[in-house]
Parts: structure tokens; C-alpha cells; sequence
């Protein structure tokens, strides 16, 4: 089973190359015996990859294979996915929101009424990464034992209630998002000067146990519906921090930096413990620094991604 969705090309607005050759997604469920592949031709534009990915990923598909070729204004993307227990996609209107959502160029006008249909899944996944508007908590500070408790000890004495949280640690820093709502009257938090006490309430925290010169971030800012998706935040928020330039040999992880000198290209060979969201962060990495993937080849086998290459080049 094959099954393509075609984006409407608003004709004011997309250019010459979108209005020739629309994107085009193709869910096909009969050339490979135990995934299902879906296929993304398309105008090239920063970030579509890492978009691309994002989208999978929120809908907890597991990518055992892709393979990335956008080296100049067209991309041709291919990924090997399953669900979490391994097998084919059969869901038709799973496929439907995959499709529509991969089509990063279609009209929001003309999205079809089957879109209602989008799984539960799917759903699901839209509300959490694109929630209403909310009061966000962002913190890059150094890591210790029983930091959020005394965090959120804070928020509950000032009249909030955390709605939702997520929080990375790694070498000895940690970076959390945190959503508030007032206790009192569920909502958005407005007021200049709450937020101003909140943010100097948790600096205070924050300084009780550190030492002279740590650096710490701590900003409370309103978001819209159009907020960066959490988790992307997050690496943001550790790419800022420099988290890496203290970064330890991981286990069983080998990364070799190359040149292809006729191309111009770095060529990067990642091989690692495969887990979820390995190419989602790998992405987020790559576009924090900056890079462009023009080609790439991902594979995974049993329990470790035997080979992640990426040929990529800095942005002029």
C-alpha cells in the first residue's frame, strides 16, 4: 500500500520552484517486509530536516533507517519507521497526520476536514509541543541533589502550580522547563512584577549552594501557540550553557570528524548506542552548531546505530 498527499501551494506566497514541484510524502507499506517507509521530496529550506524529524519523533515512531540527500534547493528524504512495538504502521489516519504535518509547505487553509480523524497519537503529540499560551520557567544552572524540590517549594509558596516540567542534566549542569499556572485562577501570569519576584525567589535558590563564579540562567517568560517544541528548547538551552566543552568519553560511543576536500564537506561517523530520539538530538545538535546536513545514512541494528554519516557544511 502506497499512499501520497500532495500540499495546495498558495501561488502568492510559495516560490517558483514549489509551485513547479509540490511536495510530495509517500507512506508505503509493500517494499519492506517489517516497517513502513515514508518518502519526503521537497524544496530545500533551512530547518526542514530537523522539522521533518521532530515530527516523527513526537509521534513516538521508531527510525531504523533514513537516508538524507538535500544538497542544493531539493531534498529527497527517505526514513524506515515502526511503531513502539516494532511493527508497520497501520493506522490510515496516523499516515494522514504524518502526511500533512511532513508537508511543511502546505496552505493552513486548506488542510482537509479528515484532519479531525488524526489519531489520538497525534493528537496528543500536537498538544504538547504546541500548547496554548503559557507562563514558561527557563533554567541552565548547576546541577545538585534535591534542586527541583526546593524549586518547586518556592513556586507553591508564591501561588503557582506546575502544569508540566522537563528537566536534562548533564555534567553537573541541568536545564528544565517549567510550566506555571496561578494557583488562584488558572492561566497566563502577566504581571511584570510577579514574574520579576519569581525570577529573583529562584536566583536566590539557585545561589544558596553555589560556589563564587557558577554561571546560572534563570528567565520566566510568557509563550504563544507558536513556542519552540520543549525539547528543542532544551538543547538550546545546553548548547548555551557549553555544556560540551566539559563533555567525557561516553560508553560505547565513537564520533570521527573528516574532510572532503573536493566537496568542500565535513564528513562525521557517529556510531553509538542505539536509543529513542538518537537522530532527533543528533539533528538538533548539528543545526545548534550551525551546520547544514547535505547528506547523511542512518542505520541501526539490534541495540546500536552501527553507522550515523553525515556530509555537512557551515552555512556561508
Amino acid at each position: 500500500m502506497e499512499i501520497c498527499y500532495h500540499a495546495h501551494i498558495d501561488r502568492e506566497i510559495e516560490s517558483l520552484l514549489e509551485r513547479i514541484h509540490p511536495p510530495r510524502v509517500c507512506i508505503d507499506n509493500d517494499s519492506c517486509r517489517d516497517c513502513t517507509v515514508v518518502k519526503v521530496d521537497s524544496a530545500n529550506r533551512k530547518g526542514i530536516l530537523l522539522e521533518m524529524v521532530q515530527v516523527l519523533t513526537d509521534l513516538d515512531l521508531i527510525i531504523s533507517k533514513s537516508y538524507i540527500s538535500s544538497d542544493g534547493g531539493w531534498c529527497m528524504d527517505v526514513f524506515h519507521v515502526t511503531d513502539e512495538a516494532g511493527k508497520k504502521l497501520t493506522d490510515e489516519t496516523l499516515m494522514l497526520h504524518i502526511q500533512q504535518e511532513l508537508c511543511a509547505t502546505r496552505s493552513k487553509g486548506e488542510i482537509s476536514r479528515d484532519t479531525e480523524l488524526a489519531s489520538q497519537k497525534g493528537a496528543q503529540a500536537q498538544q504538547q509541543n504546541v500548547a496554548m499560551e503559557n507562563t514558561a520557567l527557563e533554567m541552565s544552572v548547576t546541577d545538585r541533589a534535591g534542586l527541583l524540590s526546593e524549586l518547586s517549594a518556592v513556586l507553591v509558596e508564591l501561588g503557582y502550580s506546575v502544569t508540566s516540567a522537563t528537566a536534562w542534566t548533564h555534567n553537573d549542569r541541568v536545564a528544565c522547563i517549567i510550566f506555571l499556572e496561578d494557583a488562584s485562577s488558572p492561566g497566563p501570569i502577566s504581571d511584570p512584577k510577579r514574574l520579576g519576584l519569581v525570577e529573583e525567589q529562584l536566583e536566590n535558590v539557585v545561589a544558596a549552594h553555589g560556589e563564587t563564579g557558577q554561571k546560572n540562567s534563570v528567565r520566566v517568560t510568557t509563550l504563544g501557540t507558536g513556542r519552540t517544541h520543549t525539547e528543542r528548547r532544551l538543547h538550546q538551552l545546553m548548547y548555551a550553557d557549553r555544556d560540551y566543552e566539559s563533555c567525557r568519553a561516553c560508553d560505547r560511543t565513537h564520533v570521527s570528524v573528516g574532510r572532503c576536500e573536493d566537496k568542500g564537506y565535513l564528513v562525521v561517523n557517529v556510531r553509538s548506542r542505539d536509543r529513542p530520539k538518537l537522530l532527533f538530538d543528533t539533528v538538533c545538535v548539528l543545526t545548534d552548531m550551525q551546520y547544514v546536513v547535505f547528506h547523511a545514512a542512518i542505520s541501526s541494528k539490534r541495540s546500536m546505530a552501527d553507522q550515523v554519516t553525515c556530509n555537512l557544511h557551515l552555512p556561508t
